[in-house]
């Protein structure tokens, strides 16, 4: 794929050089991604991906533990690995733990017989499940043994990196979280960032070299596993490449055309021509039809004055209701308005209650002079009458139909 560093890149760039990489099982995919790339430029397969303590992968060979010693997802589990060609030396040892008497003896190793050219290094996901409540504090104290004695264990031109965990999922499945720290899993995304933080400050501190995964791989979740902490084939050619790219860097080495280190190797989202893509541009343009048309533009208006307005009166001009001396008419006909609302009032007058003395005659001018008996309203007839103080009680009368208690006098 392009992008990538390719096979001959590879070789050259790690020509006659002894590569060592510690760490879990991820680590693990990137030595045998590493052994991969100097053979061909295929991917890993699937089952390579997940098998684990073989005898022989890809020409290497298995050196300890493994399928040779006991198969388990415990801390005790070792594996160690090796591939070697005519121009090439690769080890992989696997740890689950940055600093403890397992290390001690790599370390050791490390004083006494081989001298790598490169170290590639983590350990961070096991520090942080398997050992206590501290685990956080220990995962420190322990950062600042290992890094005080790999520089004294190694020579002085030996590169080594530090790589930062890769982002893990909220839900982890398979067996890497046993029962008993289950409930650690959705807490553990933003642990590890807290301790990718201290341990890149830290490693920059005593003088290592880092590599941040966990930025270069924040926007590609899609090539993780559905186990939530392994990634597939193509995430770890990528990997492989950064790392390339990061030592040709250091080593001041040219490898062609490979891209810089900054570019992103992985798309962050699906290309362009992809089904998804088409699906949202559909739906989004399904989206756009129910919303009403943009306004139209406002119309530009020619520069002077603003136009004269009926009801402007020019300054000086007298108060008047009809046109006169200086009265200037709009050349703009009037806009048809709707009629004042006094003109929509009704000619006939408003409904009025008479007053408590209207049959007396004192008060006059009703219409009807006293000719038209006035009644008290019966509730129950009208049960939404106007609000108002209810009449003197009248005498009980029998509860006849509603048709005969309208007519009926008192």
């Amino acid at each position: 794929m392009k992008g990538f560093v390719k096979t001959r890149q590879a070789q050259r760039l790690l020509h006659n050089k002894c590569v060592l990489v510690l760490g879990g099982s991820v680590q693990r995919s990137m030595y045998k991604d590493l052994v991969r790339l100097l053979q061909t430029d295929n991917f890993l397969t699937l089952s390579q991906l997940k098998s684990k303590g073989e005898h022989s992968f890809e020409s290497d060979r298995l050196v300890e533990g493994g399928c040779l010693g006991l198969m388990a997802n415990g801390i005790d589990y070792r594996e160690v690995r090796q591939y070697h060609s005519d121009h090439h030396l690769l080890r992989f040892y696997f740890i689950t733990r940055v600093y403890s008497p397992y290390m001690q003896t790599i370390l050791e190793d490390l004083r006494q017989g081989l001298k790598p050219d490169l170290i590639i290094v983590s350990s961070c996901v096991w520090d942080m499940t398997r050992y206590g409540l501290n685990c956080l504090e220990n995962y420190k104290e322990n950062l600042h043994r290992f890094f005080g004695q790999i520089k004294t264990a190694v020579c002085h031109d030996c590169l080594i990196i530090w790589t930062l965990a890769m982002p893990l999922a909220k839900q982890i499945r398979g067996g890497f979280l046993v029962s008993e720290v289950r409930h650690l899993g959705p807490s553990l995304c933003t642990d590890i960032i807290e301790a990718n933080f201290y341990g890149g400050q830290l490693a920059d501190a005593y003088g290592l070299d880092t590599l941040d995964l966990h930025f270069h791989f924040r926007l590609s979740l899609q090539h993780r596993m559905p186990d939530g902490v392994h990634w597939d084939a193509l995430a770890h050619r990528a990997i492989s490449s950064l790392l390339l790219l990061h030592v040709a860097q250091a080593w001041g080495v040219v490898l062609g055309e490979a891209p810089c280190a900054s570019a992103s190797l992985l798309p962050s989202r699906p290309p362009a021509g992809s089904a998804g893509e088409v699906s949202k541009k559909k739906r989004r343009k399904a989206k756009v039809k129910w919303f009403p048309p943009p306004p139209p533009p406002p119309m530009a208006r020619e520069p002077g004055p603003a136009p004269w307005c009926p009801r402007f009166r020019p300054p000086g001009a007298p108060r008047q209701h009809f046109p006169g001396p200086g009265f200037r008419m709009s050349p703009f006909p009037r806009p048809l308005l709707p009629p004042p609302w006094r003109m929509m009032t009704p000619s006939y007058p408003p409904f009025r209650r008479p007053p408590p003395d209207w049959g007396s005659g004192g008060w006059g001018g009703w219409p009807g002079g006293g000719c038209v008996r006035w009644r008290r309203p019966y509730h129950r007839i009208h049960p939404y009458y106007p609000p108002g103080p209810p009449g003197p009680p009248g005498p009980r009368r029998p509860m006849w139909g509603c048709f005969q208690m309208h007519f009926l006098q008192r």
